[in-house]
């Protein structure tokens, strides 16, 4: 199979060679012989030196042209004979020669460069940001990019190129940067893009972890990944409840929206506590079929059974709707705009009173419609915002809210927002009519 193979890169050579050498034509030694009648019968006439020089270049331009089609036709069945022969090796283990990973590295930066130019950079200091960018990079990314007590895996150091170790990578990339990267992903490396293409705040919380990564040491980094809770080996031990925890909750579930469903007191992830059993199953089967967009809750969910999503629905219904006071409720103004708003709703706009879907009122409600007293102001107004930009998905009736939200204003959608978080200040049993 070598020997071939030189034979036909000998071959190769030899046409290019060819093609390429520019010919000239030797002059004949002796004048050819004119008869009389070849002779013309009217004077030659003489072109112009402009235009034959003009002719000579265009002879000449397509000589060329010739000349590196030719080469790129014999580079590119080169390249297909080098690659048929199998003699380029393909495995990680040998690693790639310094001008290999020179000129990746260099490509992969001006790519960066190009791509993110004029990316409009939010804000990414709230902690519940960070917060849900930690939970996220925790059990999706930490498994090759290691964490501040945990060191990168052996089978990831053997990747190729390796995942790097993010401790220091804010000194190597931006935010634009980090954001293309993790959204996008990067070919030719075990770097994936982001599960949902239409969710780039879950994209900005990784970009705002990764901003306090420098400065978190082992036990800050598992208060904002895991809050209380400590997953391990002892696990079943941290998570005792009368009625027992179904195990679903313990491995996908509690880390985010923790054992009480009050999704640990931050805006990061909502409540659960309280919601009706068919709304839980509803959404949890639209992000499994990819109907509500999610690169964090669309895995979890997909992984499931159908009989694991009913059970861990039926625990956090049946979980007492325990209150957390909200530092939101001093804004009086804003909860008093929102009252209005949620109560008689924008008349003139066609938007229609959210208790009448949303609670809280006295008299049945369609159950697969989410219960939205005391939930966080962070995560109401971020699924406003992504039903106004048409791109939350979720229950049968999901599509309702795109016309609604669309007609609300940021500031109106803020006002409600608040309004419905000021209701954990309230007992349970006050009726809005």
């Amino acid at each position: 199979m070598t020997r071939r193979f030189l034979k036909v890169t000998v071959l190769l050579a030899g046409i290019g060679l060819a093609v390429f050498t520019p010919r000239r034509r030797r002059p004949s030694g002796r004048l050819p012989h004119i008869q009389q009648s070849e002779l013309p019968s009217e004077p030659t006439r003489v072109l112009p030196v402009e235009k034959t020089s003009v002719q000579s270049q265009r002879a000449n331009a397509k000589r060329w042209m010739l000349r590196f089609t030719g080469m790129f036709v014999v580079l590119g069945l080169g390249g297909f004979i080098l690659a048929a022969s199998g003699i380029v090796s393909i495995k990680a283990s040998s690693g790639h020669w310094a001008i290999t990973r020179w000129f990746l590295q260099f490509s992969k930066s001006r790519s960066l460069a190009i791509h993110t130019l004029g990316l409009r950079i939010p804000s990414l200091d709230e902690p519940w940001k960070i917060m849900k960018g930690a939970g996220h990079y925790d059990i999706g990314c930490a498994p090759c990019h290691g964490n501040p007590f945990q060191a990168q895996s052996q089978i990831a150091e053997q990747m190729l190129p390796p995942p790097p170790p993010l401790r220091y990578i804010r000194s190597r990339r931006d935010d634009a940067e980090l954001f293309y990267i993790v959204k996008h992903g990067i070919k030719f490396t075990g770097m994936p893009a982001w599960p949902s293409e239409y969710r780039d705040d879950e994209v900005w919380s990784i970009v705002a972890f990764l901003r306090q990564w420098p400065a978190l040491d082992a036990q800050r980094y598992r208060e904002l990944a895991s809050g209380r809770m400590t997953f391990g080996q002892d696990a079943a031990s941290n998570l005792q409840h009368p009625q027992g925890i179904p195990r679903p909750v313990v491995e996908s579930c509690a880390r985010c929206h923790g054992v009480d469903g009050l999704g640990r007191d931050t805006g990061a992830f909502p409540k659960l506590a309280r919601q009706t059993p068919k709304y839980l199953v509803a959404s949890l089967q639209a992000y499994a079929r990819r109907e509500r967009h999610s690169g964090i809750m669309g895995p979890i969910a997909a992984r499931l059974t159908q009989d694991e999503i009913e059970e861990l629905a039926r625990y956090y219904a049946n979980l007492p709707p325990q209150r957390s006071v909200s530092a939101t409720s001093s804004n009086t103004e804003a909860i008093a705009r929102g009252r209005e708003i949620a109560l008689q709703g924008i008349p003139q706009r066609r938007v229609p009173a959210c208790i009448e879907c949303h609670g809280p009122r006295a008299g049945p409600r369609n159950p697969i419609y989410p219960d939205l007293t005391g939930q966080y102001s962070e995560y109401l107004l971020l699924q406003l915002e992504l039903f106004s930009q048409q791109r939350r998905g979720g229950t049968p009736y999901a599509h309702l809210m795109h016309f609604v939200a669309g007609h609300l204003t940021p500031e109106q959608m803020r006002d409600v927002a608040v309004f419905f978080e000021s209701l954990a200040d309230q007992d349970e049993t006050v009726t809005i009519r």
